[in-house]
């Protein structure tokens, strides 16, 4: 028995979501270590053992560009004549969006694993929800043919993001303003039952095979005062401001990418140009503003004062920049990562600049502010600024520098364009 569009789902209709959102959650994990792990072990021979044969420093100038330009052109390649285009422009998608055909997937799996493992400052996090949705959607209606279509989004939906992130909590909170907002019979919960249920899958596959965390391990806030909730207002309002400013370049740069000739070829030459541009942003910012930027957030914050107040805002600045090269060029992959490390950076940059603003809090606030402007889910980036955090005593003063950084983002462009390539509001 399942739920039905007329009706509150019974609780004999929730138990039925049970099995599948089991399956899914797992499913979903294990897509996304799958690719994560083959990155990773492409990016091992890119960046170690290739450089180390030629004898070439795997972080020079000179291979920082040639590397991302080989991978802008090998993605290239793949997106001219995979089929499908290995999926929608990446500056038109967002975290979540209907389901893509099946054919699509092998093109946009391999795209993904070579931007990743490339050094392209893209996290996994749209293309592997993508797939899964595919997958789940196209696996899901051939399985249990009576099962609503309706059915399966959300939950290969929240099985990723709770795989992504390593807890439910951030599948419940995105969804809480997706489908659990939309005209549907039964309460908030009835509707974030099955998706919880896949979330919570995916979550502990993630978290007993990768052991995911993103716990930057900084001290603890205490006894937070006025002089900290000016700080977390000023902090969190300077990370939107920077996210904004990413925002708004987007479309700009998107422009400039599609007027490269070409013809059928324009991705490939639009790719490779923006895998140099990246290599030249990589060289100026220094390695650690290269990839998806979780694990060298964690060098960052594992030496808060190693750094001048001038290089935490460079690596700030050029990680979003290298954001909206990426995606404008076409390079697969998402936002949510490499807006972390920009935010942590600024944070880092604010605690040097002012060493009374706590260090915990203005990472925490920073990160909130850019997440803001550049997802546009409020709860998503108060989750991810307290989990950074790990302090119960920062959490009252986010809350509270939510509100102004989201009066500032709220009612802008997004950071996604229509097909047009004008920003979506």
């Amino acid at each position: 028995m399942w739920p039905v569009a007329t009706d509150p789902p019974s609780p004999r209709a929730l138990l039925s979501l049970v099995v599948p959102a089991l399956v899914v959650g797992i499913l979903s994990a294990l897509v996304l270590i799958g690719v994560s792990d083959l990155a990773e072990q492409l990016e091992d021979v890119l960046w170690d053992a290739l450089p180390g044969a030629l004898g070439i420093g795997r972080y020079s100038t000179a291979w920082m560009v040639v590397m991302l330009t080989a991978t802008g052109l090998a993605v290239g390649l793949v997106v001219r004549f995979a089929p499908g285009g290995a999926g929608p422009d990446p500056a038109t998608t967002a975290l979540v969006d209907p389901p893509l055909g099946p054919r699509v997937l092998p093109g946009l799996l391999a795209v993904t694993v070579l931007a990743l493992a490339g050094g392209v400052s893209l996290g996994p996090e749209n293309p592997i929800t993508a797939t899964n949705i595919a997958l789940v959607y196209w696996l899901g209606r051939r399985a249990v043919p009576r099962a609503p279509d309706g059915l399966w989004l959300p939950l290969a939906a929240a099985g990723t993001v709770g795989a992504l992130f390593g807890t439910p909590v951030a599948a419940a909170l995105i969804l809480t303003e997706t489908i659990a907002s939309q005209p549907a019979p039964g309460s908030l919960w009835d509707k974030l039952f099955g998706p919880l249920v896949a979330g919570g899958a995916g979550a502990l596959t993630t978290s007993l095979i990768a052991k995911p965390s993103f716990d930057l391990d900084l001290p603890r806030l205490h006894d937070p005062g006025w002089g900290d909730l000016l700080a977390a207002l000023v902090t969190a309002s300077a990370g939107a401001v920077l996210g904004l400013a990413a925002v708004y370049a987007l479309p700009w740069a998107h422009r400039a990418f599609r007027l490269l000739p070409g013809g059928a070829w324009r991705a490939f030459w639009a790719l490779g140009a923006g895998g140099a541009v990246l290599g030249l942003l990589g060289a100026l910012g220094g390695h650690l503003t290269l990839f998806k930027g979780l694990s060298q957030v964690k060098t960052l914050a594992d030496d808060p004062n190693g750094w001048s107040a001038g290089s935490f805002a460079l690596m700030a600045a050029v990680k979003l920049a290298a954001v909206v090269v990426a995606s404008a060029c076409g390079f697969r992959g998402g936002r949510i990562f490499p807006a972390i490390f920009a935010g942590v950076s600024l944070g880092l940059c604010a605690h040097a600049l002012v060493g009374q603003v706590d260090v915990t809090l203005a990472v925490a606030c920073t990160v909130l502010g850019v997440l803001l402007a550049v997802t546009r889910l409020g709860w998503l980036s108060l989750f991810t600024a307290a989990v950074l955090a790990s302090d119960t005593e920062v959490l009252p003063l986010l809350c509270v520098a939510m509100l102004p950084a989201w009066l500032l983002v709220t009612g802008r462009p997004l950071m996604q364009l229509a097909d047009d390539g004008s920003p979506r509001r």
